[in-house]
């Protein structure tokens, strides 16, 4: 057979099975091709029966059917699977050929790969794809990086799949070079956990404080959706409060409450550590889920650990349209924090992110679509040095205006003994970060106290260093200046 194919993808789970029948959808031939080779006779027979998907049963087969430059993607477990497969490719991929990784590999690694598969001569992509199944199916959000010279060859393929806002607009554009894309996905995958933590930190506020059932909750999401609060991550709240069990009862309230998490969230974290990067709203909601795993211990301590009962008391419509409030004023703190990050990152590997592209490329598609990115985007756009989302006029007036039912809410919740740890971080970053002093000078005289680890002084010129022999029993050496 002639070589006549667009693509190839391997890996037939759910998200590579809908990635192909969309690229089919729209005019593309895909060679589908899977480890397990009775995979693919499977899904030519079912799926996508009917299609112009053609199925490949060996490694020599694929290549064949590709027209050059081969576009080879894997949509395999991160990890040591990418690698495995890119050394299977390699003998049967020529020079100018592109291997694209469309898994949520760490970004470290899509650097590694990237060096390493264009020492062969070949190019490297790592993209982020987000979206989940029905995005993969109906058009993700998808998030390139890695080989400029590659972006060209892949474009046209991954806008046209890719989900489309206003005007036509895809939500995929070139992010940056080497690990760019996946790392601007995984800071996605970040903020999506700290959007949901503050979702079931409002729920719980509702539910435990002011004991609303779940018909009753659905009803403030489904008009939360209707308002600044519109995403998806919400409408699906507003669906799932609605969802009934075979007995009539809502399914939310029989699920047990232990979090599971794949990694994307720690690796936020840990890359916010490295970075020096105040990330504290995604931190919480990682630990969140972390201490949701310690139920048996949960429930022990619930019986002995003594607090105060949760039971909200007041004006109800006032008290839920302060939850809404603090809801939104955290959700503005966290994607402050997650591009602060991404500054970072660029900053220290050399990218030339678009923040306001980024947010584009988040509008639709991914699990934090939101109108609210349509802001964000224009902030950007505005201002693209911007140094702090919360600085943008738009949101400094949003801000601004809910900060005192965002303290109403967080300080009921510390008085009911309900947790908040998201809700409560966001607003402890937005006070550290409007204050103009903060109590880290005693912090530094406690570290040269034992330490000899030196401070500046607010009489002399930043980058003079100090120290005190504050016993009289010390030297005058001081230990090596370094900040932490």
């Amino acid at each position: 057979m002639e070589p006549n194919a667009d693509i190839a993808v391997i890996g037939l789970a759910v998200m590579g099975q809908n990635l192909i029948l969309n690229m089919n959808d729209h005019g593309y031939t895909v060679v589908a091709f899977n480890r397990t080779i009775a995979k693919v006779d499977e899904f030519l027979a079912k799926e996508a029966k009917g299609t112009k998907v053609l199925g490949a049963h060996s490694f020599e087969e694929m290549a064949r059917l590709l027209k050059r430059p081969r576009r080879v993607m894997l949509m395999v477990k991160a990890g040591a699977p990418v690698d495995e497969f890119i050394e299977h490719l390699l003998p049967h991929l020529e020079p100018g050929d592109i291997i694209i990784d469309g898994g949520n590999s760490l970004f470290e690694d899509t650097m590694r790969r990237t060096k390493y598969v264009e020492s062969k001569g070949l190019l490297y992509i790592g993209t982020g794809v987000s979206g989940g199944e029905e995005g993969a199916r109906r058009g993700p959000s998808i998030m390139p990086g890695g080989s400029p010279a590659a972006w060209p060859h892949v474009k046209e393929i991954f806008q046209a799949v890719a989900a489309k806002v206003e005007n036509g607009a895809p939500c995929c554009d070139w992010v940056g070079e080497n690990g760019a894309g996946h790392y601007v996905k995984m800071v996605h995958n970040g903020i999506e956990y700290g959007d949901m933590q503050l979702i079931c930190e409002a729920y719980n506020l509702m539910k435990a404080g002011l004991g609303m059932s779940a018909d009753e909750m659905h009803q403030v999401f489904a008009q939360w959706q209707e308002g600044e609060l519109n995403s998806y991550l919400i409408e699906i709240t507003r669906d799932i409060l609605a969802f009934k069990d075979t007995d009539g009862q809502p399914l939310v309230d029989k699920i047990l409450d232990t979090a599971g998490q794949k990694g994307t969230g720690k690796w936020t974290v840990m890359s916010s550590q490295e970075l020096g990067i105040p990330i504290t709203l995604i931190a919480e909601a990682v630990y969140a889920r972390m201490i949701s795993a310690f139920k048996d211990q949960r429930v022990a301590a619930s019986a002995r650990l003594r607090g105060p009962n949760p039971a909200i008391k007041g004006d109800r419509t006032k008290i839920i349209e302060d939850i809404r409030r603090a809801l939104y004023a955290s959700k503005i703190v966290s994607y402050a924090q997650g591009y602060m990050l991404m500054r970072a990152a660029a900053e220290q590997n050399q990218w030339n992110l678009n923040y306001g592209g980024i947010a584009l490329m988040w509008r639709g598609g991914c699990i934090i679509r939101s109108v609210f990115l349509g802001r964000i985007k224009e902030a950007f756009d505005k201002n693209p040095r911007l140094q702090n989302l919360m600085l943008d006029p738009f949101f400094r007036k949003a801000l601004n205006a809910s900060h005192r039912s965002w303290r109403n809410v967080v300080a009921t919740a510390a008085k009911k003994g309900i947790p908040v740890p998201a809700l409560g971080t966001a607003l402890a970053f937005y006070d550290g970060y409007r204050s103009e002093r903060l109590p880290a000078n005693l912090l530094q005289a406690q570290r040269d106290y034992f330490g000899a680890h030196t401070y500046e002084r607010v009489d002399q010129p930043r980058g003079q260093f100090f120290h005190t022999n504050w016993t009289g029993r010390g030297g005058d050496t001081a230990s090596g200046t370094y900040t932490a």
